[in-house]
């Protein structure tokens, strides 16, 4: 595949006067497996090509992409681009493409999940339907495997190539007013287990039977990774050097401080098997292990290449998502408080202040009262308001950290006066 898209990475370049590009090639194979109302839906298998490429006149850029690569189709990529290029105006914050980088050795995906082949996958998935008709229930989702290979290469010097695989399954049982979902992902198929998927799942349904309607407030929760790695997406997404130093997120000169909780660390690294790391970002800067939060310290945020730049600094971008856990068990966690509610997802979530750092969303997939260390029984669902860094200094307790997607290892947390601001009826 790297000799085929050298090939291309030759034509294109050939074609190419302008004074400065990039560009990639991105081919992905995909299998994805769909299915509801207890029957397999559809079945896509097969490959994507896509070639993009951004050229320069002096600060004026231009971009195109095409999926075909005959000769014609790589001359006009490159046409249109430098066309485009000439048409613009300047970019005030144009960049040169990145130079060559020293990147850490390829490593080969995992030979379980490239082999894995579409009769285990249907099987996988009919393991879950016949599970959901033992309980009189319907169940949905997808199954997913993806293979991608990425070519990159600049007129500046930088050359990389990465292929990466992975996993993914999701998966919602419905019966009447119970809905509850289970979602993993791997990079590594040998560590997946259907059945541990199955038996999550119907503990979270067995759990939601009859839930009764509860007073909102400032309430313990223990999120589950589920949950919190979707809230630390969100917290992500708006962690960003730029916009802390122009006032637009709460992180404004809060480099080098504490501002999370002491007990929340939340990293990038390249060095564990288990969790994805691309061997440079689409930008072409290389990733390496990096802190972002270490124990309540902010140490790095996100920085675009301009900007990092314009400041004399390192790029650097969130690739992979770990947070430190601890060593409470659930079963511990519910001894700690003296009531409280477990959460299993979150969704809806908005922004309330994105200068504050508040956030509002819903909960889903169940939520458990518990009181006097026991879950006593289901609730309807909440609606919440956080400012999320805030919340991590009310972390009481967290359990170990698990690898809940391919590129994410996050644990269980115990949450003091998490904000509930109503009850919501779905």
């Amino acid at each position: 595949m790297k000799d085929k898209m050298k090939q291309l990475a030759d034509s294109i370049k050939k074609y190419c006067k302008a004074d400065d590009y990039a560009f990639h090639i991105v081919e992905s194979q995909d299998l994805h497996t769909r299915f509801a109302q207890n029957g397999i839906t559809q079945h896509i298998n097969g490959t994507n090509l896509q070639i993009s490429l951004e050229v320069s006149f002096d600060n004026k850029t231009g971009a195109a992409e095409v999926n075909q690569t005959d000769e014609d189709s790589l001359k006009n990529l490159v046409k249109t681009a430098e066309n485009l290029a000439k048409l613009n105006k300047p970019d005030p914050e144009f960049v040169s493409s990145e130079t060559a980088h020293d990147l850490r050795n390829f490593e080969k995906p995992a030979e379980r999940t490239l082999k894995l082949s579409t009769k285990e996958v249907v099987d996988g998935i009919e393991k879950c339907i016949a599970n959901a008709k033992k309980k009189n229930a319907k169940i949905s989702g997808i199954s997913q495997k993806n293979i991608t290979s990425h070519y990159m290469e600049t007129k500046n010097g930088f050359n990389g190539y990465d292929k990466t695989a992975h996993f993914s399954h999701s998966m919602t049982m419905k019966k009447g007013g119970i809905e509850t979902k289970v979602e993993r992902s791997c990079r590594d198929y040998s560590d997946f287990s259907m059945q541990n998927n199955i038996e999550q799942l119907n503990s979270q349904f067995d759990s939601l039977q009859e839930p009764q309607k509860m007073d909102y407030g400032r309430l313990p929760v223990i999120i589950r990774p589920q949950a919190f790695l979707t809230w630390i997406y969100y917290l992500s997404w708006t962690f960003q050097r730029r916009e802390a130093d122009e006032g637009m997120n709460p992180y404004t000169n809060k480099i080098g401080k504490r501002f999370f909780g002491e007990n929340f660390t939340m990293r990038s690294i390249v060095d564990d098997p288990k969790i994805q790391a691309p061997r440079f970002n689409f930008n072409g800067i290389p990733t390496k292990n990096i802190d972002w939060i270490l124990n309540g310290v902010i140490k790095n945020m996100q920085t675009g290449r301009y900007y990092a730049k314009k400041k004399k600094i390192a790029p650097a971008s969130i690739f992979n998502v770990v947070i430190d856990g601890g060593n409470s068990s659930e079963e511990e966690m519910l001894k700690m408080v003296d009531r409280g509610i477990i959460l299993n997802s979150f969704w809806y979530i908005r922004p309330v202040d994105m200068k504050s750092g508040e956030w509002t969303g819903l909960t889903r997939d169940g939520v458990l009262y518990f009181e006097d260390g026991k879950i006593k029984n289901a609730v309807t669902n909440f609606r919440w308001n956080e400012i999320l860094h805030n919340a991590t200094k009310k972390i009481i307790a967290l359990g170990p950290s698990q690898q809940i997607q391919y590129n994410a290892k996050v644990p269980t947390v115990l949450i003091n006066d998490f904000n509930f601001v109503d009850v919501t009826t779905f």
